[in-house]
């Protein structure tokens, strides 16, 4: 058994113990005294509650889709039961990377807190360490899982038919999918209806501050920071992060087959090489992340991101001469790729990812054109403020999309499907790096609020509030990443399901297929509508108890009485669990029906459609509630000076009006939106799973070969 092997599990067992000794130095450093301790145990227990009540729902859900794997691949060339094993594997590393990271990230919220009393730079150290524990955990247990399942099925159990062990595989990818769904959806609606309760009625009605003790939602509105952008997002880059890497294996497979059917398996091993070097990147960039006192805290941050990616273009190269074969192969109908030609399209997956952040960075900071233009049209009101907001996040999807297509027929060019497969990994190559500065923003603001309500003194909370600003801006660039990182992750599985069901073309003359890619293409719109009704409802409850308890509990407003913050975390915790199932139902559901009822060419439009229509609302919603939520801060500072040079302060009209507009945004950027990516990614990843169930009679030339009798680990150069 060949050691390469064992590169994998042995880089997610490296990134969990770097993980741990995070978490311990987190735990040794100063948690504050008194109600700062008070304050920081309501969020945990709250965040804590949520999480095990969410998993116990959902591991109902993930038995009932274990055991309709398991009958429906019992028998069947290339299929096995084990795949329900494999999928609940995967839904329980997902699940177990979400539980450690929120668990670590609300003890290191309040411990920013008090690292703020004595300067900011200690404060960025905590809330970081914090983050990079979520981003650890998750890229560590998914090279943990997914490496160790595919040394026992390629080298122990179905050693005589790698195929068959690639088909078991993408049930781990279907797991991880299924957890990313409810976490985001669950923890999206959560998050939103209590942020929705506070501030319409905290801030617009009763003219309370951020994070304001009396306000009864502000708890539940802190704990759903952690259970929407902490495990939410962790979930999501999970599911891409393996996602990619599985797509772009089954690809590497039809390459080993098109070389003869005994062919190298270097292009099968390298996605598991590449995600294993960028984890031990990411771990080096952790290192660079600091700043002086007053040092510029957005330029400490992307030091670590850029330092990782940066180490990866190096490393690709070598990893792909190293496992590549030496006398290159075919693909996707090129004569001939070479180890050069595969390190250009990782390469440009990695520029893709930067380029789509960078330019959500400019769509959605503080201060530059787009913000400032929102801000401006909050002069005349909340409509005109939210009319700006729709109209940016429209234009916003322009250039995200345009380098993507880029970055698609780039990667294409040089490696065919394989290479817009290995381009996504090269995107995801750095997950837990990026994982971990946009982790940090959550814990960033949840030092913020509890700073404001232990009545800390004014100096902690504006060194707080610069790390929340900068935590605004990493949550945009986050979100854009995982948007572009879904859409290139979407496609590489989409390719792997083509390969798996023997689909050589899709003519979108047929009906058949045009009415997927119309189906397809309505999905998005289903889907959202279900999020934003659930948080609608959700947060008309959450404003109805508010005022409730600014009527009836008397003193409350003068401060000399707790509000009743249970109530509030049990709304937003009942609507959650109620309004997640049907969302992920649909998701689920759609291309099992129409790959069943109607063939892979129909169900490869509706992919098509999903794809394309999720991947732009995707970006349109988050981008938009981006640019509403800092428009808003906008005011909450010194002011906001509009181009006519009329300084609107923080209480007068236009701050309500943006106020207004950030909460329209709310579920936009927290919901909505990145639960879009799970949408496009669960539909093809369900898609690839039923492949060898639904596939055509007569093999396409890639997929058609024999499978290689014992599968070698590589033979490079």
């Amino acid at each position: 058994m060949d050691p390469v092997l064992f590169a994998a599990p042995a880089a997610g067992v490296l990134a969990l113990i770097f993980a741990y000794w995070k978490a311990g130095w987190v735990t040794k450093q100063d948690p504050g005294e008194g109600e700062m301790i008070e304050i920081a145990d309501e969020i945990a227990i709250g965040a804590m509650a949520f999480l095990g009540r969410e998993y116990r729902v959902i591991a109902m859900f993930v038995a009932g889709v274990a055991a309709l794997l398991a009958a429906a691949n019992m028998s069947g060339e290339a299929r096995s039961p084990l795949i329900a094993v494999a999928f609940v594997g995967g839904a329980a590393a997902s699940a177990l990377a979400g539980f450690i990271g929120m668990r670590v990230a609300t003890k290191a919220n309040v411990r920013t807190t008090a690292a703020a009393r004595h300067g900011i730079a200690q404060a960025l150290q905590v809330a970081f360490s914090g983050g990079s524990v979520m981003g650890m955990s998750v890229v560590g247990l998914a090279l943990l899982g997914l490496g160790g399942f595919y040394v026992a099925f390629t080298q122990v159990i179905f050693k005589d038919s790698l195929l068959t062990a690639l088909n078991v595989l993408t049930g781990f990818s279907m797991g991880a999918s299924s957890i990313a769904l409810f976490a985001r959806v669950g923890g999206g609606i959560y998050t939103k209806a209590a942020d929705v309760g506070a501030d319409l009625v905290g801030k617009v009605e009763a003219g309370l501050p951020e994070d304001d003790p009396r306000n009864p939602a502000v708890i539940a509105d802190n704990v759903g920071d952690n259970v929407g952008d902490v495990a939410g997002m962790g979930a999501d880059l999970f599911e891409s992060f393996v996602g990619a890497i599985i797509g772009a294996m089954i690809l590497g497979f039809g390459a080993t087959c098109v070389a003869g059917g005994t062919g190298d398996l270097g292009p099968v091993v390298l996605p598991l090489a590449i995600a294993a070097a960028g984890t031990l990147a990411s771990m080096l960039g952790t290192f660079v992340v600091k700043t002086k006192e007053g040092g510029n805290l957005q330029h400490a941050l992307d030091m670590g991101a850029f330092g990782s990616a940066g180490i990866m273009v190096v490393v690709t190269f070598l990893l792909a001469d190293m496992f590549w074969p030496e006398a290159g192969t075919a693909l996707a109908g090129k004569e001939m790729v070479s180890a050069v030609d595969v390190g250009i399209a990782t390469v440009i997956g990695l520029g893709v990812g930067v380029a789509v952040g960078m330019i959500t960075s400019y769509y959605c900071s503080m201060d530059k054109p787009p913000v400032n233009a929102v801000a401006d049209q909050s002069e005349t009101g909340a409509a005109t403020n939210i009319i700006a907001g729709l109209g940016l996040g429209m234009q916003s999807t322009a250039l995200p999309i345009l380098a993507i297509a880029a970055g698609v027929v780039g990667s294409a060019h040089f490696a065919g499907l394989y290479g817009v497969a290995i381009a996504a990994l090269g995107m995801l190559s750095t997950t837990g790096i990026q994982l971990a500065v946009d982790a940090y923003g959550p814990v960033a603001d949840n030092a913020g609020g509890i700073a404001e309500m232990s009545k800390q003194p004014p100096i902690v909370r504006e060194r707080t509030d610069k790390l929340d600003a900068v935590g605004n801006t990493t949550a945009a660039i986050g979100k854009g990443f995982a948007i572009g990182s879904a859409a290139m992750t979407a496609l590489a599985l989409f390719a792997a399901f083509a390969q798996q069901a023997n689909v050589t073309s899709i003519d979108i003359t047929q009906p058949l297929v045009m009415a997927g890619v119309f189906v397809g293409g309505m999905l998005p719109f289903l889907f959202s509508s279900m999020a934003m009704k659930a948080v609608g409802e959700a947060a008309m409850e959450m404003i109805t108890e508010v005022r409730r308890q600014f009527r009836e509990i008397e003193g409350l407003l003068e401060g000399k009485v707790k509000p009743d913050t249970a109530r509030c975390v049990d709304i937003s915790t009942q609507a959650a669990l109620k309004s997640m199932m049907m969302p992920g139902i649909l998701a689920v559901s759609s291309p099992i029906a129409f790959g069943f009822l109607l063939g892979p060419e129909a169900l490869g439009g509706m992919l098509a459609g999903v794809t394309v229509t999720g991947v732009c609302m995707a970006i349109f919603m988050s981008n938009a509630g981006g640019a509403w939520d800092n428009a808003k801060k906008s005011f909450e500072g010194g002011g906001h000076t509009t181009q006519k040079g009329a300084l609107l302060a923080k209480g007068t009209d236009a701050h309500n009006a943006a106020v207004v507009g950030d909460t329209v945004g709310d579920p936009f950027k927290d919901t909505a939106g990145p639960s879009l990516n799970i949408l496009v990614k669960l539909m093809s990843v369900v898609a690839l799973v039923i492949a060898p169930l639904i596939a055509n009679e007569v093999a396409a030339p890639a997929a058609g070969a024999p499978a290689p009798a014992a599968p070698p680990a590589t033979a490079g150069n």
